[in-house]
């Protein structure tokens, strides 16, 4: 490589020339040096302007997997975890593994009709094998690497919809981006139509207390190093109405149960961040929970696994709340009761809580501030179910959150009369020092605390 290399204008030049293969010499370097010179010396020779870099090639069409990748990293700090979560899960599971590998002009309104079509059928796949008794299920990896065997659940229409929702917002960006000429995951036409289902909550205190017995079996049966408080859990979602999200990230300085209230600080929308009433029984549950508690200062987590870690939302779906139920069932059945409803989620405990407000005569402004909602289209729809209750119900979901003794499953709870109406029975069935009785007045029943 052959350079010239001298002073000008004040500062040290280099100036490269070329290869021996390009026809530079020292003889024809020495000449180039000369006249470069001279043009020094005569004012008129210019530093060469180094060549700027070509700009990198944009793919003006990508695969989906490229694109929604790097949407996805460039956006996942704007979102929740619970919400990074899901949108991580409906990529992996289902987008990607249809879309992954078509450039983006593939992606056609003939393919996201195709799309939806083979989310129906998948469904409906996965439904047949659990009816034959062989249920579908798929390999996953927890944070700490471990591998486990998972039942697959079909997709609901609704979902189905969210994972298409999904496909439109990415797409949005590459439309923005002129990467693409239309969305085509827009518009009714690309969605089912969801089935109208029942609501599903627990509306009635046999079977609330069902739920809740049941875990409390589970967690005397459970190993030492592994215990879970499960009915602490299940109690909080049911008597407190928290989302699952602001379950696990519960921490102890948010519950105050001297003023018998619950902070919740962080939430999906503005109307999440509230201040939820302690119910009798739910007080007295976390107050034998925070005694037994190793770790209960301001900053710890209420509930931990047994390592000391945040809860796992599908551990608190499928096994702590999954296995209560299917335990309440056998007990159920076996008092030749009704069994719990099908389709019970750690959210449709939510609207059991709304049930209960309702049912203790809560007014439907204060049930929405209590949840956190802002449409009050669920909260009314509640509260004419609960205005259909009969005198019974009600009298044992009053027992129920005040934590009174009532009559077993299968048989009429006594009537309340005016006065006392029971005495508490603590989660652990020791004695309390305190009685919580139940006044008969003109508005129902009010609870009033008096000493022993």
């Amino acid at each position: 490589m052959w350079a010239l290399r001298f002073r000008a204008y004040g500062t040290r030049q280099y100036v490269t020339l070329g290869t021996a293969q390009e026809g530079w010499s020292r003889q024809k370097a020495e000449q180039e040096l000369r006249h470069t010179m001279a043009d020094v010396e005569r004012g008129t020779w210019k530093p060469p302007v180094p060549e700027t870099p070509p700009a990198p090639e944009i793919d003006r069409d990508p695969t989906f997997h490229d694109f929604a990748s790097k949407w996805f990293d460039a956006t996942k700090g704007e979102w929740r975890e619970s919400t990074r979560l899901d949108y991580e899960w409906q990529l992996t599971r289902h987008l990607l593994p249809f879309f992954g590998k078509h450039r983006l002009s593939q992606i056609t309104i003939a393919e996201v009709d195709r799309y939806r079509q083979a989310k129906v059928a998948e469904a409906e796949k996965i439904r047949a094998a659990a009816a034959k008794g062989k249920p579908m299920t798929f390999e996953y990896t927890d944070a700490r690497g471990r591998k486990y065997r998972q039942r697959r659940r079909p997709l609901s229409a609704t979902s189905i919809n969210k994972t298409i929702t999904r496909l439109g917002q990415i797409l949005d960006v590459a439309l923005e981006h002129e990467l693409i000429a239309r969305n085509p995951a827009k518009g009714k036409r690309r969605r089912l139509k969801p089935q109208k289902t029942p609501p599903v909550w627990l509306d009635r205190a046999t079977h609330i207390k069902a739920l809740l017995d049941a875990a409390t079996e589970l967690d005397r049966e459970a190993r030492v190093d592994r215990k879970l408080p499960r009915r602490v859990i299940l109690s909080t979602l049911v008597f407190a109405g928290l989302r699952i999200g602001e379950l696990i990230d519960l921490r102890w300085q948010d519950i105050d149960l001297a003023a018998k209230h619950i902070t919740v600080r962080t939430g999906k929308t503005d109307a999440s961040t509230r201040r939820i009433d302690l119910l009798p029984v739910l007080h007295a549950t976390l107050t034998a929970h925070k005694a037994a508690s190793k770790k209960a200062r301001p900053n710890d987590l209420v509930f931990r696994t047994h390592r000391g870690g945040p809860l796992n939302p599908s551990n608190v779906r499928n096994r702590t709340l999954t296995g209560a139920v299917e335990r309440a069932n056998e007990r159920l059945t076996d008092a030749e009761d009704v069994p719990l409803p099908e389709g019970l989620t750690p959210h449709k405990l939510r609207h059991t809580f709304a049930s209960i407000l309702v049912a203790l005569g809560v007014d439907p402004g204060a049930v929405m501030d209590q949840l956190g909602h802002t449409d009050p289209g669920f909260t009314l729809r509640v509260y004419r179910h609960g205005m259909r209750r009969h005198g019974d119900s009600k009298a044992r979901l009053h027992a129920l959150v005040n934590g009174i003794d009532w009559a077993p499953m299968g048989t009429s709870p006594k009537k309340p009369s005016r006065g006392t109406l029971g005495r508490v029975a603590p989660v652990d069935q020791n004695p309390a020092p305190a009685l919580v009785v139940l006044v008969m007045g003109t508005a129902g029943f009010e609870p009033a605390t008096s000493r022993v």
